[in-house]
């Protein structure tokens, strides 16, 4: 080439965007891209195997939050120099003596409670309506919205009236139905249960071989992928057990000190109140506000000052949960913002319902792992990235110490 001639790629706005790398990059977008329109003309190809992982998911995914939910104990047991295999019967004669006393003790209770709750539910819901009517009608906000011509008070009046009518004419119908889908609930979930019996089997091997899956899927890799692979690994474990183990315990602490604070406070349904805050507590940030609107709706109904009462136990209860309970258990141990845990439980229940807004978070950090790991390796393959990177800091760093006055 001779040298008036410029190469394209060695021109200043090319070089700007990556030189060559962008020539590879945008072919690599482009192979990517009728991989992904080829993939959509031979799907029927996939069929059976995307048919075969949703029939294995759900006992898939119940065996491994059961496997770090239990592993704890079988480490403890094994310390006490108990077989593994004896370890895990042990596990598994008190697990079924557990299940065996909720099913006969506590799950009718609960049964009857929710059954209550959800059959007056609405009888609140109206008298709440009533209420909000009521402080419209006595207030100065009724004139600002007559002065907009903003008829809030009659819209709400509308509705108290209809849901009332709806109420009283079929109260015994409503609660007849809410039975009959209840019981259909138990049923297709009894069916489930059924269906899902391979999960001991599955929980089984994992909890007697767990520990030798890694150490054989790195025996299928190249020696030059096992190191970074083996990282991964570990860095996914963590997240996951710490994750799935923390926020069970969470959620615990949380239901138990829910509903001993509505029982304090004689609210209606503590229990299956705090059962609720309980279960909705899983997903973080969201779960709270769903477990306190029906107590907060119960609590106006019945009186002003039970609406206070509420809101002095829930702030108790997630001043403790914050600054002791979660610190302690769960730590820092996702480094995930709350903004991006948001995002996520926003997207993943758009997309896979109930079992996104619960499986995001934790397959989010596993992502973000194996991202971080790719990261890493792309900054290793292109050290130019790497090393402005430190020289950044430390030219940043200069600026500080010469900006502090000398002595």
């Amino acid at each position: 080439m001779e040298p008036n001639k410029r190469d394209f790629f060695n021109t200043r706005f090319i070089q700007f965007l990556g030189g060559k790398n962008l020539l590879f990059g945008l072919v690599t977008l482009i192979l990517m891209g009728i991989a992904l329109y080829l993939y959509t003309k031979v799907s029927f190809i996939f069929e059976p195997i995307i048919v075969f992982v949703h029939t294995v998911l759900l006992p898939v995914v119940l065996a491994v939050i059961a496997f770090y939910l239990l592993r704890p104990v079988l480490k403890l047991l094994m310390k006490w120099r108990i077989h593994r295999v004896w370890a895990i019967l042990i596990i598994y004669v008190a697990l079924a003596g557990l299940i065996t006393l909720l099913v006969t003790l506590v799950v009718p209770f609960l049964r009857e409670q929710f059954m209550n709750l959800i059959t007056e539910f609405p009888q609140y819901f109206v008298q709440f309506l009533d209420t909000i009517q009521k402080f419209v009608e006595s207030s100065k906000v009724a004139a600002i919205l007559d002065k907009y011509d903003l008829r809030l008070d009659q819209a709400i009046n509308n509705t108290t009236k209809e849901i009332s009518d709806y109420v009283k004419d079929g109260a015994g119908q409503l609660g007849k139905g809410l039975a009959t889908s209840i019981t259909g609930f138990l049923t297709t979930l009894t069916g489930i249960v059924l269906a899902l019996v391979t999960v001991p089997f599955i929980l089984f091997y994992l909890l007697k071989d767990g520990e030798k899956l890694p150490r054989a899927f790195m025996k299928l890799l190249p020696p030059s992928l096992r190191g970074g692979t083996e990282h991964v690994l570990k860095n996914a474990d963590h997240q996951i057990s710490s994750y799935i183990q923390g926020q069970i315990i969470v959620s615990f602490c949380i239901g138990t000190m829910v509903t001993i604070g509505f029982l304090i406070i004689g609210l209606d349904y503590a229990v299956p109140l705090g059962f609720l805050a309980m279960i909705t507590s899983v997903v973080p940030y969201l779960g709270p506000i769903i477990a306190i609107t029906p107590a907060a709706i119960i609590a106006i109904v019945t009186a002003p000052v039970m609406l206070l009462k509420l809101a002095v136990v829930w702030t108790i209860v997630q001043l403790i949960e914050g600054k002791f309970i979660s610190p302690q258990v769960m730590g820092k141990s996702l480094h995930v913002h709350p903004i991006t845990i948001i995002f996520v439980l926003l997207t993943a229940g758009s997309l896979y319902g109930v079992a996104g807004v619960v499986l995001g978070i934790p397959g989010y950090a596993v992502l973000k792992v194996v991202v971080s790991h790719l990261w890493n390796l792309f900054k290793k393959r292109f050290n130019k990235f790497h090393d402005d990177h430190e020289q950044y800091e430390v030219m940043e760093w200069k600026d500080e110490q010469d900006e502090q006055p000398k002595s």
